[in-house]
């Protein structure tokens, strides 16, 4: 498929590492104005490093509204928001007995309401356009149980996913298609990585068995999901979440 984005702005949060930065890159590459965000500000000079020009940088807390309208302000109608911002914010799986409110509300704020509040700010700029593409990146453990053992982060995501088809329903009038994409593992970044070597050889084994192609997801094995959700070859799906597992 001959994909491309010139003439339009897209906005990729969670791009200062991995999978946000994979997906940022790409959009670049296909020629859009894109601008990656993340409130990571070193991990963002890394991601501009060698980047097109057409690839701008923003530091930008997802969950902090006040911030949100102002970096929608400074960058005008964005066409195409994916919001990769999540993760599991250095936190560990624990008994739920044990996880202290602040946690769960911390990985929420930027898996859930991030996704929120930046949807809420750049939806007006689409209505008027009368088109719009917003891809949110959730999870596996969105769909099932997550293999981080962290309740707070199951639970964002499967919100996200919900937020994700209630948008489509909502917004589809508009012209705006609302669609996720919820990755397999895929060792993109340090907390991956820890993941991966907790599991040791044998857990690593026992994962890759469980997957029906025996390898595991790459950053562009999900970012070629999302050119494709954002681009015109999608524009009947919406409402959906594409799982990029390599099959469970």
């Amino acid at each position: 498929m001959d994909i491309n984005f010139s003439g339009r702005t897209v906005l990729v949060t969670g791009a200062g590492h991995g999978i946000g930065r994979g997906i940022a890159h790409a959009f670049a590459g296909l020629g859009a104005r894109t601008i990656a965000a993340d409130i990571n500000a070193a991990g963002l000079a890394e991601t501009r490093a060698g980047a097109p020009e057409n690839l701008e940088i923003l530091t930008l807390d997802v969950a902090d509204r006040a911030a949100v309208q102002a970096a929608i302000a400074s960058i005008g109608a964005v066409d195409i928001l994916v919001h990769s911002a999540g993760g599991v914010r250095g936190q560990v799986g624990r008994p739920v007995e044990d996880v202290p409110e602040p946690d769960w509300h911390a990985i929420l704020a930027v898996n859930l309401t991030g996704a929120f509040l930046m949807a809420q700010v750049v939806i007006p700029a689409m209505k008027a356009a009368g088109r719009g593409r917003i891809v949110t990146i959730s999870s596996g453990a969105g769909l099932g149980v997550s293999l981080t053992g962290i309740q707070a982060y199951a639970a964002a995501k499967a919100g996200e996913i919900g937020l994700t088809r209630q948008l489509a329903h909502e917004l589809g009038p508009f012209g705006i298609t609302v669609n996720s994409v919820a990755p397999g593992f895929v060792r993109s970044n340090p907390t991956t990585e820890r993941q991966w070597d907790a599991y040791g050889p044998d857990g690593q084994q026992r994962l890759l068995q469980a997957i029906a192609l025996r390898r595991l997801g790459t950053v562009a094995d999900i970012t070629h999901a999302v050119l494709f959700l954002a681009s015109d070859f999608a524009g009947w799906i919406t409402g959906q979440t594409l799982a990029v597992d390599g099959g469970k």
